[in-house]
């Protein structure tokens, strides 16, 4: 149920194979070709991760100066990891942040800015101790981001664009501002299924507005481009940074652990995140990768510096398995490592995981009273979270109904659950992220305040209504 994937191989320094398969809109059926542009998403942190180095190189920042030094409205919550936190911190996702801390600032389609965000990092609790472990975050990229502005006078967009993408003479391929799309005709559409049927899925943003995250995951960019841009990693950072930064780059920074299907499959003993890429030991060699993701797209590139191996896969729908697919099926045929099917074994994974996760919204289900405890007014009003702004819930069509003031698309009706637990039911089912909304009251019964989590465990972690705590600040 992939519409289209765009497949790019480099091999000691040559093209192997760069080739468009299926479709980039299903609406069209315009085909998908190596030039086809997708949203490559947190692939693009590597850039951000890049800029930093070509700016380190150059003597104008170190990995570990003091981020308050370059934006000085920079917080978090703890007052002493503030004064310490380095741009190295920023990248290396380790701040003591949750998984995904804060990303509905940005996911779905928000009206927040990037000096919004730096605000209200500080408002995101901090779950484990500073560098103690290991929790994937987007907005301290969009912090890096604006470092990077900082540092060099110039607009993070237009610092890629210039020293990186035309640098690399890929400026018509890769577009660090999603706007420069604007007026191209070859890109891709993202897609999603819905209730088993496959359909298109609106962008985060649509060509011609900024995107607020592109330090973290806006980069547009075709299987083409993204072949010298792998090429250059390879020969360690030539032509654009100097191999003594190239090498931090791909240093290990933060400890991940090593699941045991990976450890079965691939050999896998060691894995950490590095700058802007992952890295671990696969079948005895080093493995260089990142993927992205974002609605209705997932890419993901791996290298294998000892084979001079570069691999990109592009897909216009959010399925993992399919993607990991092709990526493994291509690595065992160049490393000789198996005669695994990863096309069926991914398959069957995927569909273990859907089941258990349609048994566990099931059991929810039948412990539900599906009646709500107090009268529908008695919840109507606005709320408030520190980070994330108001939502209101009104009135509409004899039901309660969530619609947030800076989310655009995040609105729909809640469904009586148990007690005062709703189910909100979001208008865009697309999203696949529907939530509880739980109210809490007073000591006199009066409602007082609002918690979220999402219903399915297969929902996107950015979708993070679990760090969500409103207060009730109006009556409707």
């Amino acid at each position: 149920d992939v519409p289209g994937i765009a497949v790019g191989i480099i091999k000691d320094g040559q093209i192997a194979h760069l080739k468009g398969y299926g479709v980039r809109d299903i609406a069209t059926h315009a085909p998908v070709t190596a030039d086809t542009l997708y949203a490559i998403a947190s692939n693009s942190k590597a850039f951000t991760a890049t800029a930093l180095a070509i700016l380190v190189d150059e003597g104008i920042l170190d990995w570990d100066d003091k981020v308050i030094d370059y934006i000085p409205n920079f917080r978090l919550m703890d007052a002493w990891v503030t004064r310490e936190f380095t741009i190295r911190d920023l990248l290396t996702h380790r701040s003591g942040m949750g998984l995904g801390a804060g990303d509905l600032m940005f996911w779905p389609t928000t009206e927040v800015s990037r000096e919004e965000i730096i605000e209200n990092v500080r408002h995101l609790k901090m779950v484990s101790g500073f560098r103690t472990e290991y929790a994937y975050d987007n907005l301290l990229y969009v912090v890096a981001g604006e470092v990077v502005a900082a540092a060099s006078g110039i607009s993070y967009e237009q610092f890629v664009q210039t020293r990186i993408m035309n640098q690399l003479n890929i400026g018509g391929g890769c577009f660090a501002d999603i706007t420069g799309i604007d007026n191209q005709d070859d890109v891709a559409e993202p897609h999603v299924m819905v209730d088993g049927k496959l359909q298109k899925a609106g962008r985060l943003y649509e060509p011609g507005e900024p995107m607020v995250i592109a330090a973290a995951g806006g980069i547009q960019c075709s299987a083409r481009a993204l072949m010298s841009w792998v090429n250059m990693h390879l020969n360690d950072g030539a032509g654009l940074i100097s191999k003594t930064q190239h090498d931090e780059m791909w240093s290990p920074q933060t400890i991940q652990p090593v699941s045991q299907s990976d450890h079965n499959w691939h050999g896998t003993n060691f894995a950490a995140y590095a700058l802007g890429f992952r890295l671990r030991d696969h079948h005895g060699l080093k493995h260089v990768s990142h993927t992205g993701g974002l609605l209705g797209m997932v890419t993901y590139i791996v290298m294998i510096p000892q084979e001079k191996l570069g691999i990109v896969v592009l897909t216009n729908q959010e399925n993992g398995s399919a993607m990991r697919a092709v990526m493994d099926n291509i690595l065992q045929s160049y490393l000789d490592s198996g005669d695994v099917d990863w096309t069926d074994r991914y398959e069957q994974i995927r569909n273990r995981s859907i089941e258990r996760a349609n048994q566990q919204i099931e059991q929810e289900a039948e412990d539900a009273s599906a009646t709500a405890l107090l009268p529908l007014d008695d919840y109507l009003g606005t709320y408030r979270d520190p980070w994330f702004g108001e939502v209101t819930i009104s009135k509409k069509d004899d039901g309660l109904y969530f619609s947030a003031a800076k989310s655009r698309k995040l609105k729909g009706p809640l469904a009586a659950f148990k007690f005062n637990t709703f189910k909100v039911i979001w208008d865009d089912r697309s999203f696949s992220a529907d939530a509880y909304a739980m109210f809490s009251t007073d000591f006199e019964g009066k409602v007082n305040g609002l918690k979220m989590k999402a219903i399915s465990p297969l929902t996107d972690f950015s979708y993070d209504f679990h760090d969500l705590d409103f207060t009730k600040v109006g009556a409707e």
